[in-house]
């Protein structure tokens, strides 16, 4: 990757909405990563909201958005949110992202979702997923003592997102936590869920969150 390679959005307004993702993922994981991979005229932009334990990545939440851009140049690279903001903050009002040239390493960027293949299993409203999210958020909340240690903090946030919901179709928590993390519901709005293997996935017009 070298510092010439450039993302071209089109419109300013495609780097400011890439901002308003990054700055919303930056809130579940301070320290993140995201991947940004061009496939000919599309940008496909991966965070990863809540990162998984062992080597299959068990409880990984990602979130994905893709958006059409000016047909360019293969990119694949894994970088800091914070290089990216970086850049966003120096472009100014151009349309195109000027890709850092410093990759960073990130165990779920090695999970590749499936592109197709993927089973409808029902809707849930946006309005039940940020129930479920909330719920969520005030149970780690509530259950995290002062002085609790990183290792119990962290315990609880895997019971917690890992709980599944009680809603037809049922889902894990984190996938509801993930889709409210970044503004991907809204109330009257349905999210579609689907599942492939271990994978379920989460979509509403704003993007996707699934969860493995």
């Amino acid at each position: 990757m070298t510092d010439t390679a450039h993302i071209d959005f089109g419109d300013p307004r495609g780097l400011a909405d890439l901002g308003t993702y990054l700055a919303r993922a930056s809130r579940a994981n301070p320290d993140g990563a995201v991947r940004l991979q061009v496939l000919g005229d599309l940008l496909v932009t991966t965070v990863a909201v809540i990162e998984g334990t062992g080597l299959l990545g068990e409880g990984t939440v990602l979130g994905m958005r893709v958006v059409t851009i000016a047909p360019s140049a293969s990119v694949d690279t894994t970088v800091s949110i914070a290089s990216v903001n970086d850049r966003l903050a120096r472009d100014g009002n151009t349309a195109a992202l000027s890709v850092p040239p410093t990759t960073v390493r990130a165990p779920w960027s090695g999970l590749t979702p499936p592109r197709d293949g993927w089973e409808p299993v029902g809707q849930l409203d946006g309005q039940v997923i940020e129930s479920i999210a909330l719920q969520g958020i005030s149970q780690v909340a509530e259950g995290t003592p002062a002085n609790a240690g990183g290792h119990a903090v962290d315990s609880l946030r895997r019971r917690t997102w890992g709980a599944m919901s009680d809603t037809v179709p049922p889902i894990a928590a984190g996938l509801a936590f993930g889709a409210h993390v970044l503004g991907f519901t809204a109330a009257g709005e349905g999210a579609s869920i689907a599942a492939h293997g271990r994978w379920t996935r989460l979509s509403t017009s704003r993007g996707h969150v699934l969860v493995r």
